[in-house]
């Protein structure tokens, strides 16, 4: 019961952390918005809420604003049985990749950040 509490409060202390920290969204035109938005049409964050890695990922998809669509694996049975059937595994940050008809699942957060920035950064 202790050890759940302190999760849990931990859990909160990143989440209100994260939010007063957060960093500035990259600026872009509203043409050039209007293509990320598209271009992320195809892009999801399974995550859980307070994860360190899943905040560290949502911080750079926040910098790079970046509308990508959020499912919690945690409390969402669906979005976790998703996540289980097509990742192959409940580990949280996962970023699914729709592309030419097909899925590709990517996890650890340094590794989708990576992949955000170099799609992203430069549009």
């Amino acid at each position: 019961m202790f050890i759940k509490a302190v999760r849990v409060g931990l859990g909160q202390l990143i989440i209100f952390l994260d939010f007063i920290t957060r960093p500035r969204k990259l600026r872009r035109s509203p043409e050039a918005q209007a293509q990320v938005a598209e271009a992320t049409t195809g892009l999801a964050l399974y995550q859980f809420n307070a994860c360190p890695f899943c905040v560290k990922t949502r911080r750079a998809m926040h910098r790079l604003n970046l509308p990508i669509a959020l499912r919690d694996a945690k409390h969402d049975e669906t979005h976790r049985a998703a996540l289980l059937a097509g990742g192959g595994k409940i580990k949280v940050p996962c970023l699914r990749i729709e592309e030419n008809g097909e899925s590709r699942w990517m996890y650890e957060s340094n590794d989708i950040i990576r992949y955000l920035d170099s799609r992203f950064a430069k549009v």
